[in-house]
């Protein structure tokens, strides 16, 4: 389609992972990772070095991860633990990321450690900070421990453990110590698209639900005809287009290079519960066989779950949102 910037605009991204999300969410969640490490690869690696990885990742040969998570610091960015030390030619790192989606399958990992004061070439001490790495995750020193999630099964999820691990400084991200602020300018983005993800996935689970409701016939009619079937329903719609078009405000925002933090934080805890409300509705209405695995409701409303917990729980999106329009001052 282009690149982003030029005739691909971010409302168009985020068109396409929620048509990709209604056919297969497992799709859309691997659209939306590799929108996410392929032109943080393609920026900042060396070309001979993006080279290696960038086409594999767009011909879908393999899979590059994003390891930001800690077991201690989630929405938390900034008390990340993993360290990283100085050493001839590059890096040492070591520490634990966490609930990472595509560990197990995954070629590489884009991850995040605190670097340590060093000593640069010129003798000039440097104070380090956050700073991105790329990890192969085939390397020695590395070891990945998957989860049994009851949902996300074909992505995965997984802890990183990282031991003493050697990276050279040609797979450093950006400058040392520059990463947070790489990383937080791309929360207001992803955050956004996961609303349009979660919203395809309720719409497959009404539309389903809708024909379900003109089909099943009780006492000679069917239960669509029933007001407590239908009116539901007409909420969820109700609900759901409300969240679509709070998305298309907070990425046509973006599009247009004004701050849209607030409008992102809305979307993410907005949408992703009205979604939810929707397809567990969905799920009541077909009764035993809509929680039955026979029908894949009851896989939709596990996804979305796993949505709502990546990328900033509910919680620290009504923060974010409070202390726009109330004032940080005031909200702590």
């Amino acid at each position: 389609m282009g690149r982003l910037g030029d005739e691909l605009t971010k409302v168009h991204l985020g068109i396409v992972h929620e048509k990709l999300a209604y056919a297969n969410f497992y799709l859309a969640q691997l659209a939306y990772t590799c929108n996410l490490t392929a032109p943080l690869l393609e920026r900042f690696l060396p070309a001979d070095l993006a080279a290696q990885w960038v086409p594999g990742i767009v011909q879908g040969e393999h899979i590059v991860a994003l390891g930001l998570t800690e077991p201690g610091s989630g929405s938390d960015a900034a008390a990340m633990r993993m360290r990283a030390r100085r050493v001839d030619g590059g890096w040492e790192l070591t520490g634990e990321k966490t609930s990472i989606t595509f560990a197990p399958h995954a070629k590489g990992l884009i991850t995040f450690a605190r670097a340590d004061e060093y000593v640069d070439t010129d003798g000039t001490v440097r104070t380090g900070g956050i700073t991105c790495f790329l990890v192969p995750l085939d390397a020695t020193g590395v070891e990945i421990q998957k989860f049994p999630d009851p949902g996300w099964k074909p992505l995965g999820r997984a802890a990183v453990f990282l031991d003493d691990l050697f990276v050279p400084d040609a797979q450093v991200l950006g400058d040392v110590g520059g990463a947070f602020r790489m990383v937080m300018s791309e929360f207001d983005y992803t955050r956004s698209v996961i609303g349009f993800m979660s919203t395809g996935v309720a719409r497959k689970a009404l539309d389903l639900t809708v024909q379900f409701t003109k089909d099943r016939a009780t006492f000679g009619k069917p239960i669509a005809a029933y007001q407590g079937v239908s009116f539901p329903l007409a909420e969820a719609a109700t609900k759901l287009e409300a969240a679509r078009w709070l998305t298309y405000r907070a990425l046509s925002l973006a599009d247009a290079g004004k701050p849209y933090t607030k409008e992102a934080a809305m979307v993410k805890w907005y949408a992703l519960d009205v979604s939810l409300q929707t397809i567990h509705d969905c799920i009541i209405t077909h009764g035993h066989t809509g929680y039955s695995e026979e029908m894949p409701l009851q896989a939709m409303l596990r996804d979305v779950s796993g949505l709502e917990i990546g990328e900033g729980t509910p919680q620290i999106q009504k923060l974010i949102v409070a202390r726009s329009i109330i004032g940080r001052e005031f909200t702590g």
